[in-house]
């Protein structure tokens, strides 16, 4: 029901930003930054579940942590350049957006290889 209530506000931000346009330009911005911060504020306020399911799936896991480690770097990894690649977008630089997209699936490819090898290693050892 909290992804509805979202989905609801950045819609009417839009269409109430998008009713100013043409007009008084500025009070579009201002509607779309406020509608920014409100959503920006949901979001943060359901990080405290997040961390609290991360040190649990930490538990879980065996051994050092390494995989563990890897799998939040990745999940960085997504979240920032696909941030960074919407900025991009929206300022009309596309090209650089694209760029940074695909620095970000190299980044993710490099950051599992130690996975990748571990599982072929496991496969290896079973196999042979």
């Amino acid at each position: 029901m909290e992804v509805l209530k979202i989905g609801l506000l950045g819609v009417t931000g839009v269409l109430l930003a998008l009713q100013f346009k043409s007009n008084k330009p500025e009070f579009g911005l201002y509607i779309g930054f406020a509608v920014c911060l409100l959503l920006f504020s949901f979001a943060v306020s359901g990080l405290s579940s997040v961390f609290e399911n991360i040190k649990e799936m930490g538990q879980y896991i065996s051994g050092n942590g390494i995989y563990f480690r890897i799998l939040l770097k990745v999940i960085g990894v997504t979240y920032i350049c696909e941030f960074s690649s919407g900025i991009c977008k929206d300022a009309g630089y596309s090209s650089i957006a694209g760029q940074i997209e695909i620095f970000g699936k190299l980044s993710v490819l490099a950051s599992g290889m130690p996975i990748l090898l571990a599982i072929i290693e496991s496969i290896q050892e079973i196999a042979g």
